[in-house]
Parts: structure tokens; C-alpha cells; sequence
């Protein structure tokens, strides 16, 4: 299953996308979009779970005020 995501993008950054995908590095726009979410997802997951971790015992310590 999957969910439909609409997003605003720079016209240069849609050159860019349309580009990779006429060179035939990605099958499609939508193939490229969610490879790039998949990759900043994971080169990022540390570093959002670091985050979550502060936030929750920054709560557990203070409160939610």
C-alpha cells in the first residue's frame, strides 16, 4: 500500500529531478523522490532518535510546560 505525498518544489530542483530521470537513473519521478526520503531517513535516524530521546526526558524531568 501506498500514500500519495504532494509537495511544492523549485523549478530548478524539478529540472534537476527530471533530468536524472531522462538519463535513466531512476524509472520515474516518484521512484526518485522516495529513494531520496529513504536515504536522508536513514543517514538521519541517529540523529532523530537522539532528538526524541532529549525531548522525552527533557518532558519527564520538567514536565510538559
Amino acid at each position: 500500500m501506498t500514500t500519495t505525498l504532494s509537495a511544492e518544489v523549485p523549478p530548478r530542483l524539478m529540472e534537476e529531478i527530471q533530468a536524472l530521470v531522462d538519463a535513466g537513473w531512476f524509472s520515474s519521478r516518484d521512484e526518485l523522490v522516495v529513494d531520496a526520503l529513504r536515504r536522508f531517513i536513514d543517514s538521519h535516524s541517529g540523529e532523530l532518535t537522539g532528538s526524541f530521546i532529549r525531548e522525552d526526558i527533557e518532558w519527564g524531568l520538567r514536565g510538559a510546560d
